[in-house]
């Protein structure tokens, strides 16, 4: 850290929340944009200091103007910078030198126009780091604390009405994110933050954000991302989101974007860059949107104070069809339409026409038109179900009710605590801006307010697991005999270590002659397999370098020739080191198992159906590392082919636990190499009804330890 900045986080609130702000390169054209942040921030009370600094005006809307950044007669906690590239680097000195220790950067003309402005980013960042100013951008719309009437941007979006809100939302782009804030304020929902991070050279997404949930009127936060380069900032920034129970909502794009690495290992190949984001903020309760009208469905629904203790969802409607289509969505989603109780079904029928349904969905049909307290006491009675934790309630049109639909759905809040959304299809405006106003979540369309109901039920599931969940044990750290060797480990020496951190490996010896193979066969006590052993073989199968279930001595002497033939004959400048021998292994189901290092979030395990077909199945699931027990449990789950461990066609039902158990020591182990594990494949790892043993193993080791803290 500069020693000019003797304390970081405060700059950050000082800068987010400025008690004074110079605008430097002010115009007085408020229509441009180095007039528009004085204009905002005249005109909608920003109660502290404007210090406009510009050579050309001895003063503008009637504020001193000051000659020189040096002329300041204060050191602001904030300073707009609105000058031209050119410009920026001598001003960022200035800042430094007058005091100054937080900058947001309007201006463009840096990382974004290629190899030139890349370079001048670069200086920038060195300089400002030399001068102790904390920056925010370049390029970038600046920022919004409505909270304070601090307008730092020039964003359209302070043109409007910006009331403070319990969302704080920071965007990496200033268009899409001015869009996703618009439509936050066509909702009512209320921005108390709006923060746009830019090329992020100083101050990026989880810095920023870990600031904001620290208010106590935040009760989401919300982030659109194009890129992440510190993981590691990020399940921080998601722990901490979890310990004071705000969700953090996503959206990031580039979803498809990425192929798969280059690896040695299976694991590497499928280690595709959205697949792992994915799965690390999932682990760390992290809501993902696809889109921005799902973020802001899942917003709307956060938002709202009610709890959702369980995954049931209770559906009344007065269309069947639209009850069914919900429903359907509704386990896609991971949510339960639970059958209610025969006292919730013998209140319905009391209510419900003979021609509507008293189940789960309950059709009211369209007689509460006429009969009011039909809707009113139908889902009151539904949301009593003590199998229901979330409702929905499904109308469409109804243009002549407003009103009356608006009082119902008023008393159905009152009676209730549970969250209950209304989907009210082509919707009145009328409608929609009453609702809201007292609190109600509406949406328009009945799979989106199933997918929002999802959102908090995973937020509160997150919410209540975190605080129940297993201790994750520190793993030793790990000290290679001697000097280590990078690249590809020997086999033997490999599971040894493995063996060590309590991983379940079958026993492999290495033979350099076809006596000392047929002396390990005999050894074993029945069939063996036979595998080429080469630092430049990782994929053995696929050179024929694996032989299986050989029990004869003919036949071991046989395979330990052809084995060499193969390997010489298909890669003939591969170093063979000889042949390991290995007693066959039992069990009905493979697995891969594996560890990669990913360049954002460091070291990642991986489980996966499928053997030698692991990349044609692609069925597996990642976790960041390290992780317990029960996490590695809910990454079983996650396999589309996981009822195979519950036994089909009259094979036995395996030890999931004795798996998730490898898993979890795999995981620690694999935390406690970061310095110098690249990647780790456990290829197959056979499971039968005595649980878990890898037969086969890919372990590369890089000396990384300089990288070790930026990886931690």
């Amino acid at each position: 850290m500069n020693e000019l900045i003797a304390n970081r986080a405060e700059v950050v609130t000082r800068l987010i929340r400025p008690r004074s702000i110079a605008v430097v390169g002010a115009s007085s054209d408020f229509s441009k944009l180095n007039g528009r942040p004085l204009k905002h921030l005249i005109e909608k009370g920003y109660a502290g200091r404007i210090l406009p600094v510009n050579p050309k005006y001895p003063q503008i809307a009637g504020l001193p103007c000051y000659q020189t950044i040096a002329a300041l007669p204060e050191a602001a906690d904030l300073a707009i910078v609105a000058v031209p590239a050119s410009e920026v680097i001598a001003s960022i000195e200035a800042l430094g030198q007058r005091g100054v220790r937080a900058a947001v950067i309007f201006s463009s003309g840096f990382g974004e126009m290629g190899a030139a402005g890349q370079a001048l980013e670069a200086l920038l960042a060195e300089r400002a780091r030399a001068a102790g100013v904390v920056l925010c951008g370049p390029n970038c719309l600046g920022f919004v604390n409505a909270f304070d009437n601090v307008y730092a941007t020039f964003s359209q979006y302070a043109d409007g009405p910006t009331g403070p809100g319990p969302i704080a939302f920071v965007s990496q782009s200033g268009a899409f994110g001015t869009a996703i804030a618009a439509l936050v304020r066509q909702r009512g929902l209320g921005l108390g933050y709006f923060i746009n991070t830019g090329n992020e050279i100083d101050l990026a997404f989880s810095e920023i954000m870990a600031n904001l949930i620290e208010d106590p009127r935040i009760r989401v936060a919300a982030g659109y991302l194009e890129g992440l380069t510190d993981g590691a900032s990020l399940v921080r920034l998601a722990k901490r989101c979890q310990a004071l129970g705000k969700p953090l909502v996503l959206t990031k794009v580039g979803r498809m974007a990425a192929g798969a690495r280059a690896a040695a290992s299976h694991t590497g190949a499928m280690a595709v860059e959205d697949a792992v984001f994915d799965a690390v903020i999932k682990q760390y309760g992290v809501l993902r949107a696809r889109n921005e009208e799902q973020m802001l469905d899942m917003l709307e629904a956060l938002s709202q104070p009610r709890v959702a203790a369980g995954r049931g969802l209770g559906i009344a409607t007065q269309s069947g069809g639209a009850g069914v289509m919900m429903a359907d969505r509704a386990e896609e989603m991971g949510l339960t339409v639970p059958e209610l109780a025969a006292s919730t079904q013998a209140r319905l029928a009391e209510v419900v026409p003979a021609f509507g349904a008293a189940g789960n969905p309950v059709d009211v049909t369209g007689q509460f038109v006429a009969r009011p307290e039909l809707l009113r006491e139908a889902v009151v009675a539904l949301m009593d179900d003590p199998n229901v934790h979330i409702g929905i309630v499904w109308l469409q049109l109804m243009t002549a009710h407003v009103d009356t639909l608006v009082r119902i759905f008023a008393e159905i809040q009152a009676r209730t605590t549970k969250p209950v959304f209304v989907c009210w299809v082509a919707a009145p405006a009328a409608a929609l801006t009453a609702l809201r106003a007292l609190g109600i979540v509406v949406y328009t369309a009945g799979e989106r307010a199933v997918e929002a109901a999802s959102a908090l039920a995973r937020h509160h599931e997150f919410q209540q697991r975190s605080t129940t969940h297993d201790k994750v044990l520190p793993g030793e750290a790990f000290r290679p005999p001697g000097a280590m060797i990078e690249g590809v480990q020997a086999t033997v020496q490999a599971t040894a270590w493995l063996r060590a951190a309590g991983v379940p490996m079958a026993a492999v010896a290495l033979a350099q002659t076809q006596d000392e193979a047929v002396a390990l066969w005999r050894a074993a006590s029945g069939p063996v397999a036979l595998k080429i052993e080469s630092p430049d073989i990782t994929h053995k199968t696929e050179i024929g370098g694996v032989l299986l279930k050989l029990n004869d001595e003919a036949a071991v002497r046989g395979g330990f020739n052809q084995l060499l033939q193969n390997a010489a004959r298909q890669l003939p400048a591969a170093r063979l080191h000889g042949v390991l021998v290995q007693a066959m292994a039992t069990g009905h189901i493979e697995l891969v198992i594996g560890v990669q290092r990913d360049p954002v979030f460091g070291m990642i395990v991986m489980v996966g159906f499928g053997g030698v077909l692991v990349e044609v199945l692609k069925d597996v699931a990642w976790r960041r590392a390290p992780f317990a027990i029960d996490e590695a449990m809910r990454m079983l789950a996650e396999l589309r082919m996981g009822a195979l461990l519950e036994g089909v066609r009259g094979q036995p039902a395996v030890d999931r636990v004795a798996i998730a158990r490898l898993l979890a020591d795999l995981s620690r182990w694999a935390d406690a190499m970061q310095p110098v594990l690249a990647e780790l494949d456990l290829n197959p790892v056979m499971v039968g009804v005595g649980g878990p043993v890898a037969v086969d193993c890919v372990m590369v080791l890089r000396n990384l330890r300089a990288n070790e803290g930026a990886l931690h």
